[in-house]
């Protein structure tokens, strides 16, 4: 019996008896009057439905159905195996009396001695034209339209862009959905040029579409128009008041038949003639109201809006000296999480700390941009101890509750033991008598007590020479050791040395930003530049760039006597360089310019 199981087994894969689907297809919109065709289609490894039922067309009138009117039989040889597959369609007829919502059950077919059942499937009844529907009331008029068929089929009735929003009003970098939909009563054969709107004000967030972009049935505003989606954004708006989505604009090539000036004849339809004709249209601005934040904002707030969730993890909390320790903060939820702020985690100061590694994996769907954002933060406790990694904190703005809301991690406490082979080793003294002093990791042997004789000769000792020799090593030492209190008092004042390195660092990050500029590579230009620019600030105004943000860089700057027009271009840059790394792709003459500002600033900020 076991074998006679195994034996099926290993055979069903070959012959396909679990591969027998059942699946129905209709048009997603049809117009009232009109013949809805919808097909079923069973796949099956070689045998025959019957008894195909569809118990309720769900409000649609049933004309004929349940005919099977296409079938085939595929067979194919693969790695030896052979297959067999046959296909059945089985197509109903169906209308709509009635403009709306239709829903259409499952239907069910039988093979063999089984019941399968399909999908279910939803059409939207559209009503009719109403500009054909008032020509059909009058001959006369119908007549008039066909005449004047060829001078209307360029209006902007037939032919236009329509921008739409999905809000009208929303909160600083709460996302919303932008679509520029085609509506066309005409035959578009493809578009000369396509120039959306700018976005200004706005980082955008662009979804895929399909490049096999299919053509829909939609009523606007009376009339039945074929619609095609050729954009759609999420955008967040970055400041609070009114701000205005631009036009685009779109130059069309539309096949148009050719007008005769004599009265058409019947033979006319066979022998029409055809040109392509350009068209320019204009999608209208929209103006957005953009609410600010309200006050109360948390400590650890930096314009997250949206829900979103934190969790993380430690990979150890016993470990050796200058071992790593990794602790994985992980963001997950809706919103823009590739801009949102990392949550900063403090190691205790005996740690050696290394850039974070952070990955984000993000979809942009017409809901909004959802995902994870994952920080790894790496660090290598150098010292045997006991330490504590305090809970590191991130807030947002809850669109649902319109309040803010702080998620905290873990309290991690280490214990670290001292390392194998460590020569990093601590001092520990336990009492005065020098037998007790010992040096951890190392030994130590005691020098010996007691003076030394020496013994005037005939050569050195006791001449010039012999005392040049130790007054010479004296003074250099004395000399050496003033410059040395010097710049150690001077390097005691890290907001001295981070101030006089902030132009040498900046002009470093500067000059690998030239270099993208040079290469026309955008995304990491940007990036460079805006290292630079906020870690120059950063440097001069002794801030860690941790703690530094557009809300409290303004104030700094004016606490350290800089003037407005030098604080306003400050702000333009960091805000020019954070919009276009996400906005639509820019010239090479606005990354000229924010370079050249860029070095300007900074020029102007060194004489202050």
């Amino acid at each position: 019996m076991k074998k006679i199981l195994l034996i099926v087994l290993i055979i069903l894969p070959f012959n396909g008896w679990a591969q027998i689907t059942f699946k129905g297809t209709a048009p997603r919109a049809v117009v009232v009057g009109e013949q809805i065709r919808v097909n079923y289609t069973l796949t099956t490894p070689d045998e025959r439905g019957k008894d195909i039922r569809l118990p309720d067309a769900g409000g649609l009138k049933e004309l004929y159905g349940g005919t099977l009117s296409q079938q085939g039989v595929s067979r194919n040889i693969i790695n030896g195996n052979a297959s067999t597959q046959r296909t059945e369609v089985y197509t109903y007829i169906l209308m709509a009396e009635k403009e709306g919502e239709y829903t259409i059950p499952p239907a069910t077919i039988r093979v063999g001695n089984s019941e399968y059942k399909s999908n279910e499937l939803k059409i939207n009844v559209l009503p009719q034209d109403q500009s054909i529907a008032a020509a059909n009331a009058n001959t006369q008029a119908a007549q008039q339209q066909a005449a004047q068929e060829g001078n209307a089929q360029l209006s902007n009735d037939n032919l236009f862009i329509r921008m739409h929003v999905s809000k009208s009003s929303v909160y600083e970098n709460e996302g919303f959905l932008v679509t520029f939909k085609l509506y066309t009563t005409v035959d578009v054969n493809n578009f000369e040029s396509v120039k959306f709107p700018e976005f200004e004000g706005f980082i955008a967030q662009e979804i895929e579409l399909p490049e096999n972009k299919q053509l829909n049935l939609e009523n606007y505003q009376g009339r039945n128009y074929r619609t095609v989606i050729l954009k759609q954004t999420i955008l967040y708006p970055q400041r609070a008041g009114k701000i205005t989505i631009g036009q685009g604009k779109f130059d069309a090539i539309v096949r148009v038949r050719a007008q005769s000036q004599r009265a058409r004849s019947f033979f006319d339809d066979f022998f029409d003639s055809y040109s392509n004709v350009k068209k320019t249209l204009i999608s209208s601005a929209v103006t957005m109201d953009v609410k600010a934040l309200p006050a109360g904002k948390p400590a650890s707030f930096s314009g997250a809006v949206g829900n979103y969730k934190m969790t993380s993890s430690i990979n150890a909390t016993h470990l050796k000296a200058n071992e790593p320790v990794t602790v994985k903060i992980t963001l997950s939820g809706n919103g823009n999480i590739k801009l949102i702020k990392n949550p900063e985690i403090v190691f205790p100061n005996d740690f050696e700390i290394y850039d974070p590694k952070i990955e984000v994996n993000s979809r942009v769907t017409t809901a909004g941009v959802s995902g994870t954002k994952t920080i790894e933060h790496y660090a290598v406790p150098r010292y045997a101890g006991n330490f504590t990694i305090p809970s590191a904190q991130f807030s947002y703005f809850d669109l649902n509750t319109g309040t803010y809301k702080t998620l905290s991690t873990e309290e991690y406490r280490l214990h670290v033991e001292q390392g194998t082979g460590d020569n990093t080793a601590t001092t520990v003294v336990t009492g005065a008598n020098k037998e007790n002093v010992r040096f951890v990791g190392q030994d130590i042997r005691h020098i010996r007590t007691g003076g030394f004789d020496f013994h005037k000769g005939e050569f050195l000792y006791g001449t010039w020479s012999y005392r040049l020799f130790y007054l010479i090593p004296l003074l250099l030492f004395v000399v050496l050791f003033v410059i040395y209190r010097k710049q150690a008092a001077e390097n005691a004042n890290i907001a001295l040395v981070r101030t006089k390195k902030a132009n040498k660092v900046a002009s470093k990050r500067l000059k690998t930003a030239n270099k993208y500029l040079k290469e026309n590579r955008r995304e990491p230009f940007y990036d460079e530049t805006l290292k630079a620019v906020w870690g120059y600030l950063s440097d001069k105004l002794n801030i860690p760039v941790a703690n530094l943000t557009k809300d409290n860089v303004e104030t700094e700057l004016v606490r350290y006597g800089v003037g407005e027009s030098l604080i306003r271009l400050f702000i333009d840059i960091l805000n020019t360089a954070e919009f276009a790394r996400f906005a639509p792709a820019q010239g090479q003459g606005a990354m000229d310019e924010l370079y050249k500002q860029a070095v300007e600033a900074i020029n102007q900020m060194e004489k202050i």
